[in-house]
């Protein structure tokens, strides 16, 4: 079964799958070698997102150059693990486990106010200070697995998905991201799972942001290249999803910038001072 049709309207989603395998391949490897990597890590959570990132990161340094690390917490769906596992032994790659049950909960027991949604944060945040140390342990450099989608509507842990100095995935919608995981065999069993952070009992992407990621992405291209809102709808989407789409799309733009620096100088970084990522000293 495709995983993703042809879009209607004039901006059609579907890509050359095989092509974009290659692309992303050689990305990761120029964009590790130059900071001076040849192993790449990744946290694996079960999800289609890490999975192709894992699957692509193996075609692109191999299977001994890839480290994976599931992190779970004790309240973790035991789903989570057992797909992250599973991925893992389908691409070949060792799986480390680090729970995170003390450090999350060893800091939200300071506070007996501390709520679902802000002790789900803590989970995102503590999973991505793991990673960067053990990054240092093993001189592997920590790969993200953010997608387009959840990147333009702000549905991401802010300085914890986020975090990674390489996204193979950032230009991807999730459709996308489905599309080429069915192409680089990632397992029916995460492919056609409903996704989920697993931050909180029973929550789904789709059930936080209102929308289903199919419609969000067709609706998402269309806006963001300018189509009038009577245009999308006229493709079979309504008022409520495309307003719904815009509005999460602008009122997390924040999320997607660098933080606000009080300019006080000509040499402020990011405003004056710029420089190319290839741009290295000798």
């Amino acid at each position: 079964m495709k995983i993703l049709k042809a879009n209607r309207g004039s901006e059609a989603l579907d890509l050359n799958y095989p092509l974009l395998a290659q692309y992303l391949e050689r990305f990761i490897r120029e964009e590790l070698a130059w900071r001076g990597y040849q192993k790449g890590l990744i946290g694996v959570s079960g999800g289609v997102d890490s999975a192709l990132t894992l699957a692509l990161a193996v075609r692109a340094l191999g299977a001994e150059n890839v480290h994976a690390v599931a992190m779970p917490h004790q309240r973790s769906a035991p789903t989570s693990f057992e797909h992250a596992k599973l991925v893992c032994d389908a691409f070949g790659v060792k799986l480390d486990t680090v729970d995170i049950t003390p450090i999350v909960e060893g800091y939200a027991q300071t506070d007996p106010e501390m709520t679902a949604r802000r002790k789900g944060n803590l989970m995102a945040r503590s999973r991505m200070m793991v990673l960067f140390d053990q990054s240092e342990k093993h001189h592997a450099l920590t790969l993200g697995t953010g997608n387009k989608t959840e990147r333009l509507f702000g549905y991401f842990t802010w300085h914890a998905d986020d975090t990674p100095p390489i996204n193979p995935l950032g230009d991807l919608y999730k459709t996308q991201v489905w599309g080429l995981s069915e192409h680089v065999g990632v397992p029916d069993t995460v492919l056609h799972k409903a996704p989920t952070a697993d931050l909180e009992a029973g929550q789904t992407d789709e059930g936080d942001l209102g929308i289903t990621y199919k419609r969000a992405d067709v609706i998402l291209e269309h806006y963001l290249k300018g189509y009038p809102d009577a245009y999308i709808e006229s493709l079979g989407y309504t008022a409520a999803e495309i307003e719904r789409v815009k509005t999460l799309v602008n009122r997390t733009h924040w999320k997607r910038t660098t933080p606000a620096t009080a300019v006080v100088s000509s040499t402020a970084i990011n405003e004056f001072y710029l420089r190319p990522l290839d741009f290295r000293i000798k």
